[in-house]
């Protein structure tokens, strides 16, 4: 299977990493992106280039990609030049993006009628996760597909487990980012409530990850808000994406969810204030705008 030859669009904060461990496990690459500094990064590794998605597809047996947001990996599918313009029957063909749900089954439904298997398989674990190649992958599509492809996220992920038919990947990550999202709200809130009661808030961290309270997020985003690191591993505007996609997959099946929608506005007034390329970490910064106090006290 390392002889299969991967396609690769998408080289951003997730992307680049992702298809760097691509070439590490063995893969022959070619790769696409809008931005050139990505690509010639990757070329000098050992990465072949392609100038268009259409180039890429009909370089290669996989194609991977990897997009901010459901219109551009609609574009890069069904565009002049796109993955569909040049896909060949038998291809295997993997989003790994945040899309909607409906997004994503409407593409396999493509795919399908082009002889294409297709399978949405969106990540958690950020940029560390990335770079680790300790991804969460969450998979939808027919179970020969992901058979076919589980070698290759083996490449990329820790954790990777088929949910389901075509768009079932894309329900699982809205799940994944409401529950990330709003505990970072909440951990944003209880730091900032210990600070403004003049309590130290490392402390109050430290006390809560030996209880119930405990989680992944107090653990990393917690320290990232104490340090003001908000250097984007996951930016505040593509998360935001993602809970208006959980907020309308909601909609469409009536469920009502009020606190992701409450988080949502959150990071759509972050956005508003020209904060949406900080890390979803940085949510705290609006709880502290609004509690009028900071984490860390400036002398």
């Amino acid at each position: 299977m390392a002889n299969t030859i991967i396609g690769f669009i998408g080289l951003g904060i997730m992307g680049k990493p992702m298809a760097r461990n691509l070439l590490k496990a063995g893969y022959p690459l070619v790769v696409h992106n809008r931005s050139r500094a990505a690509v010639e990064e990757l070329v000098k590794e050992g990465a072949q280039a392609a100038a268009t998605s259409k180039e890429v597809v009909g370089q290669s047996e996989v194609l991977i990609t990897m997009l901010p947001v459901s219109p551009d990996v609609e574009l890069v599918y069904t565009g002049e030049n796109g993955v569909f313009a040049g896909a060949k029957s038998g291809m295997l063909l993997i989003d790994m993006s945040s899309i909607s749900p409906v997004a994503a089954r409407k593409l396999a439904a493509e795919a399908d009628k082009r002889g294409c298997d297709m399978l949405d398989a969106p990540v958690s674990g950020g940029e560390a996760g990335a770079i680790g190649a300790t991804l969460s992958i969450m998979i939808g599509g027919k179970a020969s597909a992901v058979e076919r492809a589980t070698p290759i996220f083996q490449a990329l992920g820790k954790i990777i487990v088929h949910v389901g038919d075509a768009g079932a990947g894309q329900v699982t990550k809205a799940a994944n980012q409401m529950v990330v999202g709003t505990t970072i709200a909440i951990v944003s809130e209880a730091l900032v409530l210990a600070a403004k009661a003049g309590v130290d808030p490392a402390k109050v961290r430290q006390a809560l990850l030996g209880g119930f309270a405990q989680s992944k997020i107090l653990e990393a985003h917690g320290q990232k808000m104490l340090d003001r690191n908000f250097k984007p591993g996951f930016r505040i505007r593509l998360h935001e994406k993602d809970m208006k996609i959980a907020l309308a997959t909601g909609s469409e099946y009536g469920v009502p969810l009020m606190v992701t929608g409450v988080v949502g506005q959150m990071m759509t007034a972050m956005k508003g204030m020209g904060n949406g390329d900080l890390d979803h970490a940085g949510l705290v910064r609006f709880v502290e705008e609004l509690a009028k106090t900071e984490l860390i006290q400036k002398p």
